[in-house]
């Protein structure tokens, strides 16, 4: 009989969890574990009373956590203290960093360029086995190209620029009902602009066709490739493969870009618990 085994894919505000028993799996949802945000009592807690109750005496042999901010030695520690406290019946326990998460989810056990495109963005070149090359996440502010927050960013800078026809104004007035002084407020005063301006790039995927909506796509993930692809020289050597929300939303996109690029387009996922399931199963 096989290992009861835990996986976990978390970022900071979600967690996905998955029991996989065999070829039985039952997928559970609990908040974000962020090791710079909590201490491992704080993890403890929010698995105790979030997650433990819902696995009712499952006795778990194997945890594979993938979470953001799980990539210094401190903090792989501070999760897998908490993870251990909470099911003692664990003999293996892997902590790693939510890239290496997507990129086994993505590549497998093959080489391969994984890309997540969510509310940030980020890229690596995968060997099978560890990644060898990883673009450096410079955030909301510097970077992110691509991502939800990039592609927000610009549907605000449009509206606020006065750049959108009236068709896409009226749009855009209608579903947010919203001025430059609550804008600004949200982006310069309050917390998690990065989340405020991601939520804006809904507006695109609801207002496919518009030639104004597909350039805004089409040049922010361009800066996205130039910016990040372009600098892998195995982009031309292996499958390119997506995660994320963003990803996932505007794949044809991405499938026609690389196609244009004469890259070769892999997977494309939404999240990579399915990929992790088959990777870990």
């Amino acid at each position: 009989m096989s290992a009861i085994k835990l996986i976990a894919d978390s970022g900071a505000t979600k967690a996905e969890w998955c029991l996989l028993k065999g070829k039985k799996k039952k997928i559970l949802f609990t908040q974000g574990i962020s090791p710079f945000l909590m201490t491992s009592e704080q993890i403890g807690s929010l698995l105790k009373k979030e997650l433990k109750p819902k696995l009712a005496k499952e006795s778990i042999k194997e945890i594979y956590f993938y979470g953001t901010g799980c990539s210094s030695e401190h903090n792989i520690k501070s999760v897998k203290k908490a993870l251990k406290e909470t099911f003692p019946s664990a003999t293996k326990i892997k902590v790693d960093h939510d890239m290496m998460g997507a990129a086994k989810a993505l590549c497998g056990h093959d080489k391969g360029v994984a890309c997540i495109l969510g509310t940030g963005s980020n890229a690596c070149f995968f060997t099978g086995t560890r990644i060898s090359k990883n673009s450096p996440g410079l955030g909301y502010v510097l970077g992110d190209e691509g991502s939800g927050a990039y592609l927000g960013r610009k549907v605000i800078q449009h509206f606020l620029y006065n750049t959108f026809d009236e068709e896409l104004k009226a749009r855009f007035m209608s579903k947010y009902k919203t001025d430059r002084v609550e804008i600004l407020d949200n982006v310069y005063r309050k917390p998690l602009p990065n989340r405020y301006m991601a939520s804006f790039a809904l507006f695109l995927a609801e207002n496919r066709g518009h030639y104004m909506v597909e350039n805004i796509i089409e040049d922010s993930f361009n800066d996205f490739f130039f910016n990040h692809l372009y600098k892998f020289r195995e982009s031309w050597l292996y499958p390119i493969h997506f995660t994320g929300g963003v990803a996932y939303a505007f794949r044809d996109v991405l499938k026609s870009m690389c196609h244009a690029y004469e890259l070769q387009c892999g997977r494309i996922l939404k999240n990579p618990m399915q990929g992790l399931i088959e990777y870990h199963s």
